[in-house]
């Protein structure tokens, strides 16, 4: 009987001893999944923060390049193509000239034009092209061309530059060397496509007479006001002339010895003729300009000598041209309408062709 309530008593000590035993292990238990829960919350919020970061970060971007794309033009890689002919033209015109124009005034008529250049921003130019103007004493010329030349040739979508080449000192003109010159600089700047070779006092009537090059050397005043809008003679190859880099580089370019008026467009279209290569021109009712009546400049006076030059062109072209033009050059400004490049021949430094021209 003794023996009965001592092991009943020690078992309910035991069962006691067990029931503690899990209390106390239960109690440890929770007090440790407390404290990691504690030391894992800040974790996990760091975690979320991040997150919520990440996710207003790329947010913040996606904004940014809409925004970007909204007031920057696209990069011309990403640009479809310009059409073959522009949605712009308006075909033909009737020039006026007023004298009230100011170079201001121009200057706010083409905001998009900066530094001689412009960009169409709607597409991918077919073509950059380098208009080369051949200038002294031809302000008043000059500011009306650039008035009516910049707008026709936005209409077209060109991406172009317009250069004018002024020649210094008192030596007589020389329209050829300066447009070798024109040719050289303009190249120290950017790889052109295409040269528009373009008289200060030729203003196109007609955007479809397009500035572009074509696959053969290309002349562009067909007609003017000064001949009744025909053609000056079977071969005229002056006024307004396009050829690429390649073809104006394969005739070695002008001659350099056309000091007057006269002789040097005739030369030019001799040298064509002797690489195999065809005049090309666009229609009569198209290729019309007119031309700003204006007196002979002094110093440019007709050149006598200009027959005898154009004789000698099979025996001379290949020394003399690009590869023998020497000038010096005074400077070269960014204007606001044109690149303004400044020579002077009577000083006769070594030939200047220029380092290898930079991509456009």
């Amino acid at each position: 009987m003794a023996l009965g309530w001592n092991v009943s008593n020690l078992f309910y000590k035991f069962k006691v001893l067990v029931l503690v035993t899990l209390f106390v292990m239960v109690l440890w238990n929770t007090f440790s999944y407390l404290v990691d829960t504690r030391q894992e919350i800040p974790k996990a919020k760091s975690m979320v923060e991040f997150f919520w970061k990440v996710a207003r970060l790329e947010q913040s971007q996606k904004k940014e390049k809409i925004e970007s794309t909204t007031d920057v033009p696209m990069v011309e890689s990403f640009r479809d193509p310009c059409p073959a002919l522009s949605p712009y033209l308006q075909g033909a015109s009737k020039l006026s000239f007023k004298p009230s124009v100011t170079l201001e005034k121009v200057q706010k008529e083409n905001p998009q034009v900066a530094r001689g250049r412009y960009h169409p921003v709607e597409c991918s130019a077919l073509q950059h092209v380098a208009i080369l103007i051949p200038h002294r004493n031809r302000e008043k010329h000059l500011l009306y061309l650039l008035q009516h030349l910049h707008p026709f040739l936005q209409r077209q979508q060109l991406d172009y530059g317009i250069y004018v080449i002024h020649q210094a000192g008192n030596t007589k003109f020389n329209r050829a060397k300066l447009l070798n010159v024109g040719y050289l600089e303009a190249l120290k700047e950017a790889n052109w496509d295409c040269f528009i070779f373009h008289d200060v006092d030729l203003v196109p009537e007609n955007d479809f007479n397009i500035y572009t090059c074509d696959t053969q050397p290309k002349h562009l005043v067909v007609g003017r006001n000064s001949t009744g809008y025909r053609l000056h003679y079977r071969g005229y190859f002056g006024g307004v002339t396009a050829l690429t880099r390649d073809q104006f580089s394969k005739v070695n370019g002008f001659s350099n010895n056309y000091w007057g008026w006269g002789g040097e467009d005739d030369d030019l279209r001799i040298r064509v003729e002797m690489q195999k290569m065809k005049l090309v021109r666009p229609p009569a009712d198209v290729a019309r300009y007119t031309m700003i009546f204006h007196k002979r400049d002094r110093g440019n006076e007709e050149n006598r000598e200009r027959m005898k030059l154009l004789r000698q062109v099979s025996r001379t072209w290949k020394t003399d041209g690009l590869n023998s033009c020497s000038y010096q050059l005074l400077s070269v400004e960014h204007n606001p309408l044109y690149i303004n490049i400044t020579v002077d021949f009577s000083v006769q430094p070594k030939i200047s062709q220029g380092p290898t021209p930079p991509r456009l």
